[in-house]
């Protein structure tokens, strides 16, 4: 892992966009379009950080993992290229999953973090949910903090929001947002928050840090989805969240990323500063 400085110069806020948009499986150059158009409308909106969803390209459920390799691309394919171009004419930070081939010919489960200059960084999903195990070979590397205008941001995907020690190692690393596509499959979210958008709380809160979960909508080969796009802030409060049934919607959120720096909860008290790793062994070897 490589964890970079952040410059001198940091915006005191920024808005921060997650796009939760209609993919569908084997429609490339739709998904692509619609996440492009959301994306310019956020920008539009004055968004400055941008995340999208999960398998933005491909779509989620395959028939086979052929099919997915055949949708797959390379990690500076039509994804990246597409998305460094709308960052260059908007001067946007985007994050966005994708079926990614990497250099070993192993598929996987992906995110591109980038600007106007390029791809910034590449992250593979760790923790594969249900089917994707049968598809995707699983990240084994922990995501790079990246300095950017706006504040130090690292990439997460889906599943890996469940698992709190990935969590906190990633806010351990610095990260003041953690940028989150996903594809949460299950019934569209009712009047009661979904699990997943707490697991997000959860982390955000536990670390003091602020996350931006981007799912998706529209029914995908009979799964649906949960819809539950959020931007929460370090104290765990959702500052933006896709209200129940809202389908696509693009939601923003203003943002002071560099408050995820305090991480005191009260005069005698810190996130992580009160940690006692030497009593966490077992975590270890359980």
């Amino acid at each position: 892992m490589s964890t970079t400085t952040t410059p001198p110069e940091v915006a005191p806020e920024v808005d921060v966009a997650v796009c939760q948009v209609a993919l569908v499986v084997g429609d490339p150059d739709g998904n692509l379009a619609r996440g492009v158009a959301a994306a310019e409308e956020a920008a539009r909106r004055g968004a400055r950080i941008v995340v999208l969803p999960e398998l933005l390209r491909s779509g989620y459920v395959f028939a086979s993992a052929q099919e997915a390799r055949d949708l797959a691309e390379p990690a500076d394919g039509p994804t990246a290229g597409a998305f460094t171009d709308l960052a260059r004419r908007h001067d946007l930070v985007v994050a966005v999953g994708f079926a990614e081939v990497d250099t070993d010919g192993a598929l996987r489960n992906s995110a591109l973090l980038l600007d106007g200059s390029g791809i910034r960084t590449v992250y593979r999903k760790a923790h594969l949910w249900d089917g994707e195990k049968e598809i995707f070979v699983p990240g084994d590397e922990l995501p790079e903090v990246i300095a950017t205008p706006w504040s130090r941001l690292a990439l997460a995907v889906c599943y890996d929001l469940g698992f709190v020690e990935w969590m906190r190692l990633i806010g351990l690393a610095g990260a003041d947002l953690v940028c989150a596509p996903t594809n949460w499959p299950g019934p569209p979210r009712a009047d009661e928050r979904p699990m997943e958008v707490v697991h997000v709380q959860a982390a955000a809160s536990a670390n003091r840090m602020f996350v931006a979960a981007c799912d998706r909508t529209g029914a995908e080969r009979g799964v649906t989805w949960v819809g539950g796009s959020a931007v929460v802030g370090p104290d765990g409060r959702p500052l933006a969240e896709a209200p129940a049934g809202a389908g696509e919607h693009v939601l923003v959120a203003r943002c002071r990323l560099t408050d995820a720096r305090r991480k005191e909860t009260s005069t005698r008290n810190g996130v992580h500063a009160d940690r006692r790793p030497e009593l966490y062994a077992g975590l270890l070897t359980r």
